[in-house]
């Protein structure tokens, strides 16, 4: 036993197994618990030590567990994880003098653990061998089994067919089927649309099916019930595309029948269009219902995709072509897309009520359609007259509107430091899962207010309770980081450098240096980097350097064991501390004799409220008789009318687009922007930490392009100046630019947190709000109506200035119409029509004015017409250009709407301008009378 530990410490894993296979069961017992002390041990050695016996240590307590539960929780043990080669062979050959059933044993034990991977699946895959047992079949194993398919497909030069590889898997015909039962596919399971490829997973599986290797008709059942289960956008697809693959047959589309239907009304709109296309073919064999085709198509012309709702009007008007005795049935259904937001689709829907409207008998029908009619707009109110007579409804006189809003944010208060050593740690554990080692996915819709309230949370109660309670603090860290990376391997130079810090890196730094796992040549040369310089800095480093220098100093605080809290922890989720309460923490300190740290008395300077808060005038004055330079330096602080760095608009005149010419200017240096300048603010220079300096100087617009900065670092950039929407709205406005103009994901995610800043909103804030809108990615245009409903929600909106920056970009094609119009578009369904139609009715004269029409305008004019129809027009000054564009020729989207938003305005006389309503009603007058 004592060579086995010896040859463990050693590092010497090849001298294991038999060392390990030489002991009687009593000697690999007596061991067992001599290795589970050393595991224990280890965990407190640097990263390098522990790398040296990590393998040997794996294999040796393996081969020593005499339980095949608790042989796979060791071998699964995440501390012993972290190897390059796999020690798996090792781990068979210390384990073959177990009898075979043990073997199988821990083989089904093991498979159900989590995370496997390539090495973990031949590992199974080789008990199971020796064992003579069945291979597990769970979702994990599945899991390696693909990823040992994928690194089969790259080991030789040349890429090797998926479909080769499969068919000479012995296990492909036990393990392949898994893959429809799984909760979400393996990230390995790829596949690209490539209709006569069999080089992906839905191509080869087929191709197995036609082999006979899997049951074709079971593949198709399963693809049809994971379709109608719903989940993951890419899960749906990867089903689509094998049931496509597959090609049902006609009876077994038959049998499907409701599936169909639930998936054309409920599906993402690939899964939908194939469900639609199936129907149709059901149609055509006389095996689609009347009742099951109305039901179906009342949901379906209900989505939003035009696509398919005019297929599904295209097949309504097939059938009822072929029998119009069904119109009492299908017209109904037919009038659901009267509420559709797409004119033409209402259009279409009409032509086909008024055609076959004579059909139906019943007057209760009728009846109903004169109902649904009423949802059109005023465009269409002579047509539904005409068709329905005096089973029109009236248009009854409008009440009064009456805008609907989210309710204005209030201020929540932040909860205290955790009071105990267990709460904190938990805190801990949870701040840093929330953090930069699990990058949030662009997807996400990102709570900034969360991530600084935590972190500011747990950086105060580490500096409290290392203070009182050190040495239980620093043991049960300990326990809890085990297997963490930064303490396994120390900081890493990206945790440390402000180009690239988050507040998990922070909060990092600090654990580590609590811990005693930071040298102090390396805290001085760690520290000389958060101060930001060069012509090319930028206002990410700048800000993350501002975070960097702060948590050093908690760390030397931490070390000293003086200070007794922190000056800048925030009072309010936004990161603002209270005056009144910050004139108190220095009361404190100064009665305890301790002096502020430079970089924590500057930060909460920084995040002060002056402006809006009732006691200022107050504690301007307590802070003054405190007596301290602290104390009047808050009290001046307080008084100050300047925010941090004043804002100055960068010269940005609107150019008319000429026919055939450009959209834009250009500046002196070549490149399309209209940004913002600050000024400098000399007090900062003067009397702030060094690496505050970047903060007061004079910032001139420029559109760098970063790649340090992501969407959850964001959050103590907006806690860093709570106060000043303004000036953080100027200096991060590349990013802005960016994200519109060249489609970077996740730079909009502050946005929603500026507008709820206690500072004033003005020009800076209007035109960040205008690119956000303008963004190339759905969610940051998501994050962009968020900001600016809660702008309105405060009164803080200048909804004619927002629309004339809109304007503004658009000309200089730092903009897409379309892109802005989705996004108002989603403001208005929330119910701000009134303020959507604000912003709309500056933006668009610029707009109409254009020769050539941009594209999207469209789109753009449609929303501003369901704002009008909503919300009315009155106080709305008649738009410029507008019937001009409705009396156009042709019967264009554009001409459409805007012919629908002057209806609103009922302009449409006076301006003695032709109607493109009217040849469209005598089409569908002639359909009446015939």
């Amino acid at each position: 036993m004592n060579e086995l530990l010896t040859a463990v410490r050693a590092g010497r894993h090849h001298d294991v197994p038999p060392l390990v296979l030489a002991l009687d069961r009593s000697g690999r017992r007596s061991a067992l618990t001599e290795l589970k002390e050393l595991r224990k041990e280890v965990r407190g050695w640097d990263w390098q030590r522990r790398d040296r016996i990590r393998k040997a240590l794996l294999v040796a307590g393996a081969g020593c567990h005499s339980g095949a539960a608790g042989c796979a929780a060791w071998i699964g043990g995440r501390d012993l994880r972290d190897w390059t080669r796999s020690p798996y062979p090792l781990i068979l050959a210390s384990l073959k003098d177990r009898d075979p059933a043990w073997l199988g044993d821990l083989a089904h034990r093991f498979a159900g653990r989590a995370a496997l991977s390539e090495a973990e699946y031949t590992f199974v895959g080789e008990l199971t061998r020796i064992a003579r047992v069945p291979l597990p079949v769970t979702d994990n194993l599945v899991t390696g089994w693909t990823e040992l398919v994928g690194a089969a497909r790259w080991r030789r030069r040349t890429r090797r067919p998926l479909t080769e590889i499969l068919r000479d898997d012995p296990h492909a015909a036990v393990l392949a089927p898994r893959l429809f039962e799984m909760a979400e596919l393996p990230p390995q399971v790829d596949f690209y649309d490539a209709p006569d490829s069999q080089d992906h997973w839905p191509g080869a599986l087929s191709a197995l099916a036609e082999d006979g290797v899997l049951d074709r008709s079971y593949l198709v059942e399963r693809c049809v019930a994971r379709l109608m289960r719903g989940g993951k956008s890419v899960d749906q697809r990867f089903f689509l595309a094998v049931l496509q693959r597959l090609e049902a047959t006609e009876d077994e589309e038959k049998s499907c029948l409701r599936d169909w239907t639930a998936m054309a009304a409920d599906g993402i709109a690939p899964v939908a269009s194939h469900a639609q296309q199936v129907l149709v073919r059901l149609d055509a064999r006389g095996e689609l219902p009347v009742r099951e085709l109305a039901d179906v198509s009342g949901a379906v012309l209900f989505r939003q995709e035009k696509k398919l709702v005019r297929a599904q009007l295209t097949l309504l008007g097939k059938v009822l072509r072929r029998d119009s005795s069904t119109a009492g049935e299908l017209l109904p259904a037919v009038a659901e897309a009267f509420g559709h937001e797409a004119i033409d689709v209402q259009e279409r829907a009409l032509k086909l009520v008024a055609r076959y409207l004579p059909a139906v008998a019943g007057p209760d029908v009728r009846e109903q359609l004169a109902s649904a009619a009423a949802q059109l707009g005023p465009m269409h109110r002579e047509t539904v007259t005409a068709l329905f007579g005096e089973l029109a409804e009236e248009e009854e006189a409008p009440q009064a509107y009456e805008e609907f809003l989210p309710p204005a944010p209030v201020l929540r208060r932040q909860e205290p430091a955790p009071k105990t050593v267990a709460e904190l740690v938990e805190e801990v554990v949870r701040v840093r899962a929330r953090g930069s080692e699990h990058w949030i996915p662009a997807s996400a819709v990102l709570d900034t207010s969360a991530g600084i309230t935590g972190f500011e949370r747990v950086l105060d109660g580490l500096v409290r309770l290392a203070r009182s309670d050190r040495e239980e603090l620093t043991g049960a860290l300990r326990e809890a980081l085990a297997g963490v990376r930064f303490v396994e391997h120390g900081l890493s130079p990206h945790m440390v450098d402000p180009r690239g810090i988050s507040t998990s890196h922070g909060l990092s730094v600090v654990l580590a240096s609590l811990l005693g796992l930071v040298s102090e040549r390396d805290r001085v040369a760690w520290r000389a980097k958060t101060v930001v310089t060069g012509a090319d800095a930028c206002a990410h480093a700048a800000l993350n350097g501002v975070l960097l220098d702060r948590v050093w100093e908690a760390s030397e605080a931490i070390a000293a064991g003086q200070v007794p809290f922190l000056l800048a922890t925030p009072t309010w989720h936004t990161g603002a501390v209270g005056a009144a309460e910050l004139v108190e923490r220095l009361r404190t300190y100064r009665d305890l004799d301790v002096r502020p740290g430079p970089a924590d008395f500057a930060q909460a300077l920084l995040r002060v409220r002056r402006d809006s808060d009732p006691e200022r005038a107050e504690a301007a004055a307590a802070a003054e008789a405190l007596g301290t330079g602290e104390g009047d330096r808050l009290a001046a602080w307080i008084r100050a009318e300047d925010s941090v760095a004043p804002v100055l608009r960068h010269p940005a005149t609107m150019v008319s687009r000429p026919s055939g010419g450009t959209w834009w200017q250009r500046t002196t240096s070549g490149a399309r922007q209209v940004l913002v300048a600050t000024r400098e603010r000399l007090v900062i220079q003067r009397d702030f930490p060094e690496a505050f300096h970047w903060l007061g100087r004079a910032q001139l617009p420029r559109a760098q392009e970063c790649y340090h900065w992501g969407p959850e670092r964001s959050s103590h950039w907006t806690a860093t100046l709570p106060g000043d929407p303004e000036t953080l709205a100027a200096w991060l406005m590349p990013d802005l630019l960016f994200a519109a103009d060249q489609g970077q994901r996740g730079a909009v995610g502050f946005l929603p947190a500026l507008a709820e800043s206690a500072g004033e909103t003005g020009g800076a804030m209007h035109l960040a709000l205008a690119y956000g809108l303008g963004a190339r990615h759905p969610e940051d245009r998501t994050a962009a109506v968020d900001a600016l409903l809660v702008l309105a929600a405060r009164g803080r909106l200048d909804g004619a200035a927002l629309g004339r920056e809109l304007a503004i970009l658009v000309d200089r094609d730092l903009v897409k119409v379309n892109r802005t119009a989705d996004a108002l578009g989603t403001a208005a369904a929330t119910g701000a029509y009134r303020t959507v139609l604000t912003v709309l009715a500056a933006m668009l004269p610029g707009l109409l004015a254009y020769e050539k029409t941009p594209r999207g305008l469209g789109d753009l004019l449609s929303v501003a017409a369901e704002c009008a129809e909503r919300c009315g027009t009155g106080g709305i000054e008649p738009i410029a250009g507008l019937a001009a564009t409705a009396g156009r020729k042709g019967s264009s989207q554009t001409v459409r709407q805007a012919a629908r938003l002057l209806a609103t305005f009922g302009e449409r006389e006076e301006q003695g301008t032709a109607s493109p309503e009217s040849d469209r009603k005598a089409t569908i007058g002639d359909q009446i009378n015939a």
